[in-house]
């Protein structure tokens, strides 16, 4: 595996690849690895000839109050992972090349980008949207995949593909769960084994109030109930909401929903989503 900080060097080995007539993936990540990262990594072997991915802690998506100064990083730990997993090269740019003319946002998403999470966190989209164009832009990839647990962030990506005209697939992997069924999550480090043991809470609310829409029940309701729920085991909320899959506005029983919720325990705010369709079991 290439480890490769400097983008004169990068653009030489995408050359190659190009050259060899190679199909190239992209797996953008923020580091700090676990399992979920590696599905991606997996399904990035089998869409593409050459995998590429990208570890840089992104600074414009945190907000003032945020956690990028404590944000894991475990830059050994997660190349050792990366190259036991056949990745072919590994992207760490640095901030002065990322950003060189400082930490500005250029590119932004609307509509998709101004609900839910970005209502809770602004500017947020706008630092993912901006670092993942200056990655596509600096990899070229034919395929880049990320998590479906980000969904809003998948959506997000998406719009902005369309948006910009970039050939490119954007391809969502199916949320890496623990056996509890809590999401495989970066952050999950922060929970401290109080806040771990209730933070399962937050799936199993999700999931029954997703059963009980699929089952025809009223939303709002399934709604309250799993608010309730996020309540009584200590979780502060930020949101639950049900949206559209796709543009995350109300949601339209003949198109695909997903439910979504945002909620923090102790110190650590963890997000999660399911499908929802009506008549189906979640």
């Amino acid at each position: 595996m290439q480890t490769i900080r400097a983008l004169d060097a990068l653009r030489n080995a995408i050359a190659g690849f190009r050259e060899a007539g190679e199909r190239i993936a992209l797996v953008p990540t923020m580091g700090a690895l676990h399992a979920g990262h590696m599905a991606l990594v997996e399904a990035a072997r089998r869409a593409a000839d050459r995998v590429v991915v990208s570890i840089f802690v992104n600074p414009t998506q945190f907000g003032p109050n945020e956690d990028f100064a404590q944000y894991p990083r475990k830059e050994l730990a997660d190349s050792t992972m990366l190259k036991k997993a056949g990745v072919d090269l590994l992207w760490m740019p640095p901030l002065e090349v990322m950003y060189p003319n400082g930490l500005e946002t250029d590119v932004s998403v609307s509509g998709v980008s101004e609900v839910l999470d970005g209502a809770h966190r602004p500017g947020h989209f706008d630092g993912v949207a901006t670092v993942v164009s200056r990655l596509f832009a600096q990899v070229t990839p034919d395929v880049a995949l990320f998590g479906e647990k980000d969904w809003q962030q998948l959506a997000v990506i998406r719009q902005m593909v369309r948006d910009r005209k970039l050939t490119l697939d954007i391809a969502g992997v199916v949320t890496q769960r623990d056996d509890d069924g809590l999401a495989l999550s970066s952050r999950n480090a922060y929970l401290v084994p109080e806040d771990r043991a209730r933070a399962v809470a937050l799936p199993r609310a999700l999931g029954a109030a997703g059963r009980a829409i699929a089952e025809g029940g009223d939303p709002e309701a399934a709604l309250a109930q799993a608010r309730e729920t996020l309540s009584a085991a200590g979780f502060d909320i930020d949101y639950v909401a049900l949206a559209d899959a796709a543009t995350l506005g109300d949601p339209d029983p003949a198109r695909p929903m997903r439910l979504l919720a945002a909620a923090r325990i102790g110190r650590t705010r963890l997000i999660d989503n399911i499908a929802v369709n009506l008549n189906e079991s979640s």
